[in-house]
């Protein structure tokens, strides 16, 4: 037993977690291995699926003792199980709605993830340059030919304008069989209806035990501020969009300033020794 028994940290993972350079600061790694010497339980929480964060894990040696939150909240997986515990996909007709999504948006293009390879449609400078961060290939495909069913679609543009039409029409047409947020202005997640990080986190924290006053969460993006509702005491890097910053309860010194860290001295001092 320690200071931290029964308590959950979320954290997100790039531009939080993750620092602007691509890396995880040795402070970092200091405080979580810290809090999970102390009895914390320490999730990663990331827009990022299973077939590229199961490479972070492998580069990264990712310290985690908690299931980790995929594909932006539409899945759970316990890496040191190696198994699924959640798994939420898009409707059976999403093919079909984002071929008419882009008609309607003839500019944008999308990935799609199934299973274990993304499929991409109308590739852009976007896409290239995410697939190329994440360290996965796309396979060019009409939207016909792509296998179901999808985890999640990322519609990309390099003008967000463009993409805040997108998401308008897919809440306008479908409200009831979608999420759709943004993870970064380029980037527009869409996932299933209650498939976000806010509802995933909950889960994890009920999996696990833990009462809604030991939830603590940090993230930078639009797409985390759900979790960032179900948060006992919320947290956000200065580097996080503005309305992230409006969310959190505390705001921290940014990602490249080992925000994790901070946000861990934070709670040394909500749970003091006994």
């Amino acid at each position: 037993m320690g200071r931290f028994s029964g308590v959950l940290l979320a954290t997100d993972y790039d531009d939080t977690l993750y620092d602007s350079t691509g890396a995880i600061s040795q402070e970092n790694r200091r405080a979580i291995a810290r809090f999970m010497d102390q009895g914390g339980l320490f999730c990663i929480s990331t827009g990022r699926s299973y077939i590229n964060f199961a490479i972070q894990m492998q580069r990264e040696k990712l310290p985690v003792n908690a299931p980790v939150i995929l594909s932006n909240g539409a899945s759970i997986y316990d890496f040191g199980r190696e198994e699924s515990l959640w798994l939420k996909y898009l409707p059976p007709r999403a093919p079909e709605h984002l071929a008419q999504v882009c008609a309607a948006f003839p500019q944008v293009g999308f990935e799609a993830y199934h299973q274990d390879e993304v499929f991409v449609f109308r590739p852009n400078l976007v896409t290239e340059h995410h697939l190329r961060r994440c360290h996965l290939t796309g396979q060019p495909r009409s939207i016909r030919a792509m296998p179901v069913p999808w985890i999640k679609v990322i519609l990309q543009h390099p003008d967000t304008g463009v993409l805040h039409g997108a998401q308008d029409y897919l809440l306008a047409q479908w409200p009831e069989e979608y999420d759709v947020t943004f993870s970064n202005p380029y980037l527009l997640e869409v996932t299933a209806k209650g498939a976000n990080k806010g509802r995933s986190v909950q889960w994890v924290a009920d999996h696990l035990g833990v009462g809604p006053g030991d939830i603590y969460c940090v993230g930078n993006g639009l797409n985390d501020i759900p979790m960032l509702a179900v948060s006992a005491l919320s947290f956000a890097p200065a580097n996080s969009y503005p309305e992230v910053r409006a969310a959190a309860d505390v705001v921290l010194p940014s990602c490249d300033e080992s925000c994790v860290a901070r946000m861990i001295e934070h709670l040394e001092t909500r749970y003091p020794q006994g």
